[in-house]
């Protein structure tokens, strides 16, 4: 590409984000917004081949790294269908590459109708901006239930991980997060994503006095009021990215107190509309642009201020609304969504919010100090049956920074979420070519329920050190003339191990546990062509729990997740 054309289309991208973060709205009364869906991006200056105009080199090596295409869904709206809407009327809001689509406002019906009109304009929709609330806050259950704590300092790091939690120590410990500490992963090199309501004085509060002083904050967008003031709205935000992001030793430490952060606002906590799944949408296409690993999700929509654009159970498909439309955009390019279930267990409503429903991401119940689900937790399945939540964290009495500036213990899915998506981006720190289908795979399996999943805890509580070594299983080189099985699968005081090779060699079988503590070593030796059955017994003094049996044999080994469970 010539230096002009390249020069051109940047100044293109420039533009547009512009327009997209100082939006040229007027709030004139009668304004309405409308979504204006396109037929196609032909003719667009932007090209599959030149990703670089469009996509930061990040979100391109994320791409990479999962062998993931660049594709038409990667391409920019064509500007040259957006000057056209703008001719007939319309001000432009923003656009998104994913499903081609722009938001706009006009007050004038012509101008619709002169849209409407247009080759390639798919269809129009309005989104209602009711000027009445009408629906009670989603935020409102948690925020009346915080409790303000006075923890006891810890007297001094702990050596293992060089942190000082404070009382913040068993909601990551419950996890096994501070083990992926222990052993160096605290989130340095990933990027996550807050999408939330605002982050009230998170620039100030001193649980985030490392964040700043480290250059962990890449930045901050408002997609709600199209500027990047973040730091004066809602405080939802701001206790969320406590769980991952905060470091005020001797009360709180996250779960990635060393990853990188962008701050989106794309909740408006004073309504509640269908435009907040749009800004939502705007915002994990952001995220994917400038390369964020993993995106946090504290947020839940069933109910609007106007209630024709109610969701119902039955939208809890995965492939209805936007917000979880999205969500599977985002995991199809690459990053990991953590969603919290949502805190509609009561009635009328029961199951989990958009986008928890989405395939392909991670949604998070929430559970107590001892691992009882809350009773606010939302429940699965999916309508169309999948298992979600897919597991469960701490939400009842979680620790957060507060808005005085201490410490307090909250509830919510809202927490639960964060503190398993900190723990995720240390997990995939660990393992860098993992996908994100293997790493949420491998934390399901890490879990207290993996072989019995459920509607109220999914697969039940992660272990991501253990997650973290059936991952390092899953790398391991595959000997290829080889096979071997394990069963029974649970089991209790024995098991076999059926191994086949078409050589005579020795091969040596590892029975670990979770915190890579090697409990059993054996040779046994195998003849050519043979399906060998080896018989591994007095186990019954091993506690319950999950294990991993390694074989090694001609240089290469084999691995296998099992799980001891003694009724």
């Amino acid at each position: 590409m010539g230096s002009l054309k390249k020069n051109r289309i940047k100044k293109i991208i420039s533009f547009l984000s512009a327009v997209l973060f100082f939006h040229f709205v007027s709030a004139q009364n009668g304004q309405k917004k409308y979504w204006i869906q396109l037929k196609d991006k032909n003719g667009s200056p932007f090209s599959i081949n030149n990703p670089d105009t469009y996509l930061s080199k990040g979100a391109i090596a994320r791409r990479s790294r999962q062998h993931i295409p660049i594709s038409s869904s990667d391409l920019p709206v064509n500007p040259t269908y957006i000057n056209q809407i703008k001719a007939a009327g319309a001000a432009f809001i923003n656009q998104s590459k994913w499903f081609n689509a722009i938001t706009v406002s006009a007050s004038d019906t012509n101008a619709i109708n002169a849209v409407k009109a247009l080759p390639f304009v798919k269809s129009v929709q309005k989104l209602e901006e009711p000027l009445n609330k009408n629906v009670s806050s989603k935020f409102e259950f948690e925020s009346t239930t915080a409790i303000a704590v006075n923890p006891e300092r810890s007297p001094s790091p702990l050596p293992q991980t060089g942190l000082n939690y404070g009382i913040s120590f068993s909601q990551a410990n419950q996890i096994g997060a501070d083990c992926l500490h222990n052993l160096g992963y605290q989130g340095q090199g990933m990027t996550i994503a807050v999408l939330d309501a605002g982050f009230f004085n998170a620039n100030i509060l001193p649980a985030f006095d490392s964040m700043f002083i480290n250059h962990q904050l890449l930045g901050t967008r408002d997609f709600v009021t199209g500027d990047t003031l973040v730091f004066e709205d809602y405080p939802h935000g701001m206790n969320v990215l406590s769980c991952m992001a905060g470091n005020l030793p001797g009360r709180i430490v996250g779960t990635a107190p060393k990853a990188k952060y962008w701050l989106l606002r794309t909740e408006n906590a004073n309504s509640e509309t269908i435009s907040e799944e749009y800004n939502w949408l705007r915002g994990a296409e952001f995220a994917d642009s400038v390369g964020v690993d993993v995106i946090n999700s504290s947020l839940g929509y069933n109910y609007f201020d106007t209630a024709s654009y109610n969701h119902t159970y039955a939208d809890m498909n995965g492939h209805t609304t936007v917000i979880s439309k999205a969500a599977e955009w985002a995991a199809r390019k690459g990053i990991l969504v953590v969603s919290s279930a949502g805190n509609s267990a009561g009635p009328p409503w029961y199951k989990i919010t958009a986008p928890a429903d989405a395939d392909s991401i991670l949604t998070v119940g929430a559970v107590d100090s001892n691992g009882v689900i809350a009773s606010f937790s939302s429940r699965g399945l999916t309508f169309d049956g999948r298992i979600k939540p897919n597991v469960a964290a701490r939400g009842l009495q979680a620790v957060i920074a507060a808005n005085a500036g201490d410490i307090a213990m909250e509830n919510g899915t809202s927490f639960s979420s964060p503190i398993s998506a900190g723990a995720a981006a240390c997990l995939w720190q660990a393992n860098p070519s993992a996908t994100v289908i293997e790493l949420i795979n491998a934390i399901q399996q890490s879990a207290t329920q993996a072989s019995t999943p459920d509607s109220i805890k999914g697969y039940g509580i992660p272990n991501f050190c253990a997650a973290h070594t059936i991952l390092t299983g899953i790398e391991s080189k595959q000997p290829a003339d080889n096979k071997f099985n394990v069963y029974p699968d649970p089991f209790n005081d024995n098991f076999n191990v059926t191994f086949y090779s078409e050589k005579k060699q020795t091969i040596v079988l590892e029975l670990y546990d979770m915190e890579g503590r090697k409990i059993r070593a054996e040779e046994r030796k195998s003849d050519a062509g043979s399906l060998s059955t080896f018989n591994i017994s007095d186990m019954d003094i091993l506690p319950n729990g999950l294990y991993l049996i390694r074989l090694t044999a001609n240089g290469s080994s084999l691995y296998k997740k099992l799980v001891k469970n003694k009724y």
